[in-house]
């Protein structure tokens, strides 16, 4: 079929007529005038348009990493006297704000361990089993070691992190938190 308008003319690569062409050809012509070609000019726009996205993510994250280091202090927050806890109990409490759970174990007749509660994976309440020597997430079977918070089971891959606690005049305090890398 032969067309005066330019534009919609299909030409096969090796100019043979339709009737010649292979059945893959026929099924899947190549419509050269309609086909778009990316000029020089275009891809540099694109690449550097693609570079300044990452150069400006990589900006973000530097200003991140700033404001991080430039967090005030966490308070000096008591927790609980030492003897309204037994040896192998638990409580819950909040640290460093009222939005953080937190979980204070006590190991030992001077030994307590504090990490928050929140479960690294998804964000599931940790339990814990002191007996066993571990924290419990209930939501997908994932265990955390008791004595160093490192995940031991489950999908959690990133440690608990840690609050540190003092023994201050048969006092417990928390004085701050230990965020740690797997």
């Amino acid at each position: 079929m032969i067309s005066d308008d330019r534009e919609r003319l299909t030409i096969p690569p090796d100019g043979r007529p339709d009737e010649e062409q292979p059945r893959w050809r026929r099924d899947f012509p190549i419509d050269w005038p309609a086909d778009r070609y990316l000029t020089h000019r275009d891809f540099i726009k694109f690449l550097l348009l693609i570079s300044a996205g990452f150069a400006t993510g990589q900006v973000g994250l530097a200003l991140q990493g700033a404001a991080e280091r430039r967090q005030p202090a966490a308070p000096t927050v008591e927790i609980i006297r030492e003897d309204d806890i037994e040896i192998g109990g638990a409580m819950v409490f909040h640290y460093p704000d009222e939005d953080t759970p937190c979980l204070l174990v006590r190991t030992g007749e001077r030994a307590y361990l504090a990490y928050e509660q929140q479960c690294t994976h998804l964000a599931c309440p940790v339990i814990p089993r002191v007996a066993e020597g571990r924290l419990d997430c209930p939501c997908h079977e994932g265990a955390f070691d008791l004595a160093t918070g490192r995940p031991t089971a489950g999908p959690p891959r990133r440690p608990l992190p840690r609050v540190i606690v003092e023994i201050r005049e048969g006092r417990v305090w928390a004085v701050g938190v230990e965020k740690r890398e797997a």
